[in-house]
């Protein structure tokens, strides 16, 4: 399973690396499955800051359990994020002084499913309790959040537990050929040449992929060619969106656009202007391959 070769989902800041946000790459065995590891270094203390300000949170075509451990609390709050097909935003107003620290996992579209103890129904933009999904994974990652000291500390454990908790059987051939297909074809792909070519029906297919990764073939291809577009537009240095519009199957660069502020909710100027304000961090994340189109 090598699909995690061949794409490279990231957010809107892939560059941001702080105190209370790293990536880091996961073990071999789970990289076909996990996109990252991310959250605080550390227990951190959070100061007060009544100045609200707001994080751009764009369609990863990932999904993420996120673990807080509020060490002045002494509390846990833990949750699933299930796929996006939308941006929303994500406000930021610290109304009290605390300790806490943040860790999450984050996956791809096609390895939540073996990891999951429910399917992936009726998880579109939807955050969940984490216990609904991945009761085990929950109780015993949160049994250590309070005893590490920094997050690379908790990685390797919460890799063994991952993989305690790995069922290969919740993989599904069909739809895991399908992606396949799909990320091959960058998105650009019909959705009738992709049931001709697996021989199946479109209710079926529709089925098995709200089932295993929550959202209909037809949207996770139009997420996967988003997705390979900003990529694009951060990593490569020829980029035009005239030849990109030709590579990914849009009508003309109009179309192109347009569909970028949908997923994006600015223009590929802002965006990447957005994007690039943290790249001053970037000597401090993690080494992992990026995408170069």
């Amino acid at each position: 399973m090598n699909l995690h070769k061949i794409y490279h989902p990231i957010t809107a800041t892939p560059f941001q690396c702080t105190k209370d946000y790293m990536e880091f790459a996961p073990c071999d065995a789970l990289k076909p499955y996990i996109r990252c590891f991310w959250g605080s270094e550390k227990p951190f203390l959070q100061e007060e800051n009544f100045i609200e300000t707001v994080d751009i949170v764009t369609p990863d075509t990932c999904m993420d359990i996120i673990f807080t451990a509020d060490f002045s609390k002494n509390v846990i709050d833990s949750s699933f994020c299930g796929i996006d097909d939308r941006t929303f935003l994500y406000p930021n107003q610290h109304r009290e002084k605390k300790t806490f620290f943040r860790f999450a996992i984050r996956f791809y579209p096609w390895g939540v499913s073996m990891f999951a103890q429910e399917s992936m129904k009726n998880t579109k933009n939807a955050f969940f309790d984490v216990d609904y999904h991945f009761s085990g994974i929950k109780n015993e990652i949160e049994k250590r959040l309070f005893d590490i000291e920094n997050i690379r500390q908790l990685i390797p454990i919460a890799e063994t537990i991952l993989l305690n908790h790995f069922q290969e059987k919740h993989q599904n051939p069909v739809v895991f050929q399908a992606v396949s297909k799909i990320l091959r074809a960058r998105g650009n792909l019909a959705m009738t040449d992709l049931k001709q070519e697996l021989l199946i029906g479109s209710r079926q297919l529709e089925r098995l992929f709200l089932e295993y990764i929550g959202v209909s073939p037809k949207s996770l291809a139009a997420l996967v060619r988003y997705q390979y577009l900003w990529n694009g537009i951060l990593y490569n240095k020829d980029f035009h969106t005239a030849d990109a519009a030709y590579q990914y199957g849009y009508s003309d660069q109009a179309h192109l656009c347009h569909d970028f502020k949908k997923y994006h909710s600015m223009n590929i100027s802002d965006a990447k202007n957005y994007a690039m304000q943290n790249v001053g961090n970037i000597q401090y994340k993690s080494s992992e391959t990026q995408y170069n189109g």
